[in-house]
């Protein structure tokens, strides 16, 4: 079973509520097990119009589902939890993106592994490690290395975590 590495967002509405509904909705999924649950940082927006500050975290899972399998059930999870997609990089009640599964690398267009701007942005990276000391980024390098070279100014730890979920690390 490939392992995956999902970045849950949120900025609208009960955020904390938010990612923990998202982490118990992956645990009662049928072929994905949780396996670490990172804790809770709140992070400026980076892109897109102007907007609240989010909060961010990493779930890592084993699953027996597909790429496009898991990404469908990630799509689904956040239209439950009444995401809209209006603007780009706008202000969302849940964003989680597939961030990679199994050391894949692909360039297919509906999903990009390992996601097209993770080695770039703190808000994944700082999370990730929290949950993964020697985690990389496929084709890239390790995200401890990483994070000596991105920006983090904007990540701020809290003392938030999702265990009313389940699984924390």
């Amino acid at each position: 079973m490939p392992d995956a590495v999902l970045a849950l967002g949120s900025n609208l509405g009960d955020s904390v509520a938010t990612l923990r509904g998202a982490v118990t909705a992956l645990e009662k999924t049928e072929g994905i097990d949780v396996v670490a649950v990172s804790r809770v940082v709140e992070t400026d927006p980076v892109g897109g119009p102007e907007q609240g500050v989010y909060l961010n975290a990493v779930v890592l899972v084993r699953t027996a589902l597909e790429p496009s399998d898991l990404l469908a059930v990630c799509q689904r999870i956040e239209t439950d939890f009444d995401r809209v997609r209006e603007v780009r990089w706008g202000p969302r009640t849940l964003d989680i993106d597939v961030i990679a599964i199994n050391g894949v690398v692909s360039d297919d267009p509906v999903l990009t592994l390992p996601h097209p701007r993770a080695h770039e942005r703190g808000f994944v990276l700082v999370p990730w490690l929290d949950v993964d000391p020697d985690a990389v980024v496929p084709g890239h390098r390790r995200v401890a290395d990483l994070l000596e070279t991105v920006d983090v100014s904007g990540v701020r730890a809290t003392d938030i975590d999702l265990s009313a979920a389940g699984t924390v690390t």
